[in-house]
């Protein structure tokens, strides 16, 4: 899988994406993330990216131009699944999604900045609007970065254990079931004795009940 990251702030989404998960599923192979910085794709001396809005609203707006440049520029190299734009109003990021675009070949991310991105480009460039949540950050770039590192996990050989993945919360609608670890007691605290029975298939039916349990109150809307 190839990521293209478009973003006038880099260095806000390199670090992350050189750590953990991200930087092992890149020195395996198993997935290229490129950044590439807006201000590359401009023609006037002074780099800007964005102008004032019409119609007179506060803030200012990112240009259509460098943007489709930069992703003429992407596509004239290879064919992307997605052209995919980080937005509070667009459609919300959950496991099911992030199973499906791991799928996925190529995908460009625009991240957004300012007051917003000039419509056209919603409107003729985009192919997918996605948002983390009901809020507003400074820019798309950390939902960006939050995208790729719950695809990235998902694609074969990134995890070490691929059990591990698919256990975790969401992939079965259900909130993940409690976890523990050595020792077994600590200060008084234990280990819920059916952990330690070495019954398989009664652990298995504990965990799917505290699966259950926890959902029920925490995020009863995911049994809905």
């Amino acid at each position: 899988m190839r990521i293209d990251i478009l973003t006038v702030l880099p260095e806000m989404v390199e670090g992350p994406l050189n750590c953990s998960i991200l930087a092992r599923a890149q020195r395996k192979g198993l997935a290229e993330i490129v950044v590439h910085n807006l201000r590359d794709y401009t023609t006037n001396k002074h780099r800007k990216v964005d102008d004032y809005p019409f119609g007179g609203e506060a803030g200012m707006v990112m240009q259509v131009e460098p943007i489709d440049r930069a992703i003429s520029a992407l596509k004239e190299q290879r064919d992307y699944d997605e052209v995919i734009f980080t937005t509070p109003d667009g459609e919300m990021f959950d496991q099911p999604m992030a199973n499906s675009m791991s799928l996925l070949n190529n995908v460009i991310i625009l991240c957004g900045h300012y007051k917003g991105i000039d419509y056209r480009i919603r409107e003729h460039l985009i192919t997918k609007e996605i948002s983390i949540g009901d809020y507003v950050l400074t820019g798309g770039e950390i939902p960006a970065v939050v995208i790729a590192d719950a695809i990235v996990r998902l694609i074969p050989g990134v995890i070490g254990d691929e059990q591990s993945a698919l256990s975790d919360s969401f992939q079965d609608n259900l909130l993940a079931p409690p976890v523990y670890s050595r020792p077994a007691e600590y200060k008084g605290w234990r280990v819920p004795d059916i952990l330690l029975s070495g019954h398989q298939a009664r652990i298995d039916e504990w965990r799917y009940e505290q699966a259950l349990e926890r959902t029920r109150r925490l995020r009863p809307d995911l049994l809905e």
